[in-house]
């Protein structure tokens, strides 16, 4: 499974890596802090892309026209109308870059963009989530990177793209080490933390479990059944756009998941759990600790026989949503000590949902669903097939709440939804009326009382 440290069992915790040296300097920006500073030169590059997929959108929409258009003119004359298309394109991304711009201040990341609507974006530093790095593949050729922010309470990512990769980097260690805590004399100069890699996902291992997966299975067949439909009984090429969701399901489910996941590295920090990724695209992710709200640990059926599991996170205002894509027990027990403290799914006693009452709600697959309390945590589990067990440390819930449908209630049981701060909902199905009335009232208790002990999440601060 892993080259270097197995996932059979991860290497023993090493001495606090916040009190090593940082293993990148920090690169002040020029001017000083506050400085506005641009993106890099090969920028407009990327932004020419939005008018010329503009222009090509209209040109297939209204094909004939533009060909008959085309068609009557001289080659002179032609030569001129595409020369003149490739000026704008280039001065509108010329233009768009020459108005973008960034600056670090003491509270703040403050980014300007637009060319004719102008938008300023003020980003809280106490308030990012993680920063990313990702490197698309001619970003990786050209020596650029993007750098792409959470932000609690915010869906959509701000980005700044492109910027010098030596530049992103010792950025993304700034305004972590700002987001951290630190104070900006000292975020300045911490530089990029030093990492201790913990564990790899062979590429072997991970195509192997891809075909392994029943979904991938169900993909292939039904985009080779529906491209098969289409060539029968389609009249015109446009038909042929219904085989697009389904293609691009398939591509999801299959290649496109093993080159996204393709030498999963997942590497210990000051800052957080690191994870690095991608064949083509390169990613550089982060899962600060105390700001993971749950874990989900999948066992698809063919992967339970070789003990493997995948582990998915729900992180707070954050897109970051896979830990690792496949990994041994002990390997997944180790890695969630780390970002649960005091969790341990090995520990845990499941009780199954109450056989006379849940077999007539839920026929069959009322044997997938289980509940299991411990004073660290609340964990579900569901499913049969594919099982998926949901963690949810007591600290993290948000909310409580009980359900019960007409059947439900005529067969004495009773739904327990618990809500953490990602905006995702865990629930304990088909438990017992009574069960459920006390679990509800237990749960809103430890969760008041856990609160008073969680680990903050500006983690390295002080105090």
């Amino acid at each position: 499974m892993t080259d270097g440290p197995g996932p059979s069992g991860l290497p023993a915790p090493a001495p606090d890596p916040a009190a090593a040296v940082p293993a990148v300097p920090a690169v002040p920006p020029p001017g000083g802090e506050g400085a506005e500073q641009r993106l890099h030169v090969l920028t407009p590059l990327r932004r020419a892309w939005v008018p010329i997929a503009a222009t090509l959108g209209i040109a297939a929409q209204q094909g004939d026209r533009v060909a008959e258009w085309a068609g009557g003119l001289s080659p002179v004359v032609r030569a001129a109308v595409l020369a003149a298309f490739v000026a704008f394109f280039a001065a509108y991304g010329f233009l768009s870059w020459w108005f973008t711009r960034y600056a670090v201040t003491a509270a703040e990341l403050r980014i300007r963009s637009g060319l004719l609507f102008r938008r300023t974006a003020h980003i809280r530093l106490d308030r990012i989530q993680a920063v990313d790095v990702t490197r698309p593949l001619l970003a990786r050729v050209a020596g650029v990177a993007k750098l792409r922010l959470d932000v609690i309470g915010t869906e959509a990512k701000d980005e700044l793209a492109f910027l010098d990769e030596r530049t992103a980097v010792a950025l993304r260690a700034e305004l972590l080490a700002r987001a951290a805590g630190f104070a900006p004399e000292q975020a300045a100069g911490v530089g990029e933390a030093p990492q201790r890699e913990l564990l790899r996902v062979r590429p072997r291992d991970l195509a192997v479990a891809l075909a392994l997966t029943l979904s991938a299975w169900a993909a292939v067949p039904a985009a080779a059944a529906a491209a098969w439909l289409v060539s029968w009984y389609a009249d015109g090429p446009w038909a042929f756009a219904a085989l697009l969701p389904v293609l691009a399901a398939a591509w999801a489910g299959t290649l496109g998941r093993f080159l996204e996941e393709y030498d999963w590295r997942v590497a210990e920090s000051p800052d957080g759990l690191r994870l690095d990724h991608g064949m083509l695209d390169r990613a550089h992710e982060t899962v600060p600790p105390g700001r993971v709200q749950s874990v989900r640990i999948v066992e698809p059926l063919l992967w339970r026989r070789r003990g493997w599991v995948r582990v998915e996170l729900s992180v707070a205002g954050s897109e970051n949503g896979v830990l690792v894509p496949v990994a041994t027990r002990a390997a997944a027990r180790e890695l969630i000590a780390r970002i649960l403290p005091g969790a341990d799914p090995e520990a845990l006693e499941f009780a199954p949902a109450p056989r006379g009452s849940a077999r007539w709600v839920v026929p069959v697959w009322w044997k997938g669903y289980a509940l299991a309390v411990s004073p660290q945590v609340f964990a579900a589990r569901r499913g049969r097939l594919c099982r998926r067990t949901d963690i949810v440390p007591h600290a993290k819930v948000q909310s409580v709440r009980l359900t019960q449908g007409p059947w439900e209630r005529a067969r004495g049981v009773a739904d327990v939804h618990v809500d953490h701060g990602a905006s995702g909902t865990v629930t304990a199905r088909l438990r017992a009326a009574d069960e459920a009335a006390a679990l509800l009232a237990a749960q809103a208790d430890r969760s008041r009382t856990s609160r008073a002990d969680a680990r903050p999440d500006r983690w390295m601060a002080s105090g």
